[in-house]
């Protein structure tokens, strides 16, 4: 897998050293595009966006393949490691 550089968190570079696949190009211009694609976000975020309950939204934080996080007491994902859990469940 190739290298991707932060700059500073709203930034990314990718080298270009490589041709990318049809899919890959999509996903780095999409990113690019994205403000902060780094920024947390919550269980009510996530719950809101899919339209779901809460306890649903807490079952999905806690199971096996959706990427999150706990940080202290509360669950977190990523933007883009949201976006890209979407797009692989789509």
């Amino acid at each position: 897998m190739e290298e991707i550089e932060i700059i500073d968190e709203s930034v990314l570079v990718v080298p270009d050293d490589k041709e990318h696949t049809f899919d890959e190009q999509m996903a780095i211009e999409c990113v690019k595009k994205i403000k902060n694609p780094f920024r947390m976000l919550t269980v009510e975020t996530v719950m809101k966006d899919l339209n779901i309950c809460r306890s649903i939204a807490y079952k999905l934080f806690k199971s096996e393949d959706f990427p999150s996080k706990k940080i202290g007491k509360n669950h977190q994902i990523s933007l883009i490691a949201y976006l890209m859990w979407k797009v692989k469940k789509s």
